[in-house]
């Protein structure tokens, strides 16, 4: 009984964060024009105490949020708060948080310039060898040739080295609730090798 019960609290969470999400992608453009103000300074500097200086982030398992694509950032947001993706870090720490104030943020992030995370240098065969694995992957259909990502797809390049193996093997590993289910799909059954190409490359894109 306490399994059905949960089931359908988990359940009901997630159709909520789905009307959430629609409501955000269909506001009328002078709702979100009136959100589009600076985030308030606390949240701001609690984003960026883990994520960086405009989002910009110096730890290597953590993603950079600038340059994200605006509706990505949103989803993440409702869909952390809402308990459907699971980031450990970040429990409870946007529950107070609105939907207008999650517009905001997002705002924010995405007009800021992304700085490429990575400081080591290319590996040349690597690159090489990821470029290959992407274009097989066919990587760049979703998060555009250039992989800035669009929409609700994340922008992939110059993300952390770390965090892009990190990541990938979440997904392929089935470690990635409440995230991109086609994401998953798509890198099932990827060796660790053909990762950390992948990654090396997405890192240092050109």
């Amino acid at each position: 009984m306490v399994a059905i019960h949960s089931g359908i609290h988990q359940t009901s969470r997630a159709l909520a964060a789905a009307a959430l999400l629609f409501c955000l992608g269909t506001m009328p453009a002078h709702t979100i024009a009136q959100t589009a103000a600076q985030p308030s300074a606390g949240q701001l500097g609690l984003c960026v105490a883990c994520h960086g200086p405009q989002g910009n982030s110096q730890i290597p398992s953590i993603p950079s949020l600038a340059g994200q694509p605006k509706t990505f950032i949103e989803n993440q947001l409702v869909l952390i708060r809402e308990g459907i993706r699971e980031v450990p870090q970040m429990k409870g720490m946007l529950d107070k948080i609105t939907d207008e104030e999650f517009i905001t943020l997002a705002n924010y992030f995405a007009a800021q310039a992304p700085v490429k995370a990575t400081t080591t240098a290319v590996n040349n065969a690597t690159y090489l060898r990821g470029q290959e694995t992407a274009k097989k992957m066919l990587c760049g259909t979703c998060h555009l040739p250039n992989y800035v990502g669009q929409n609700q797809i994340p922008r992939l390049a110059g993300q952390h080295e770390e965090f892009l193996v990190l990541s990938i093997k979440q997904f392929r590993d089935g470690q990635s609730a409440g995230r991109d289910t086609n994401m998953s799909a798509s890198v099932q059954g990827v060796k660790d090798s053909d990762v950390a190409d992948l990654a090396h490359y997405l890192a240092h894109f050109k």
